[in-house]
């Protein structure tokens, strides 16, 4: 087993019913855990990579409801330090 995450950005709060299918995508095999940050509005979706790629993964939720924006990268960019300043 590989187990792999992918992190999905959202436009709009789940409904109740998309809320119930994700639900349902947990009986997906393959599908191990399901992890929301609502004040990011990103879902976190941990799958095994042997079972499931990332679009098929990107692809059931959206079936779910689920208004997806884009697959974000997990590790954010990082910027460039600023240099010290002179003493």
């Amino acid at each position: 087993m590989t187990t792999v995450e992918i992190l999905l950005s959202y436009t709009t709060p789940p409904t109740e019913q998309a809320s119930l299918a994700l639900a349902s995508t947990k009986d997906v095999y393959g599908i191990r855990r399901l992890s929301f940050d609502h004040a990011a509005r990103t879902l976190r979706v941990e799958y095994d990579a042997t079972r499931l790629t990332a679009a098929a993964v990107t692809k059931l939720v959206r079936e779910t409801g689920l208004e997806i924006d884009e697959e974000l990268p997990m590790i954010p960019p990082q910027s460039d330090p600023e240099p010290a300043p002179a003493a």
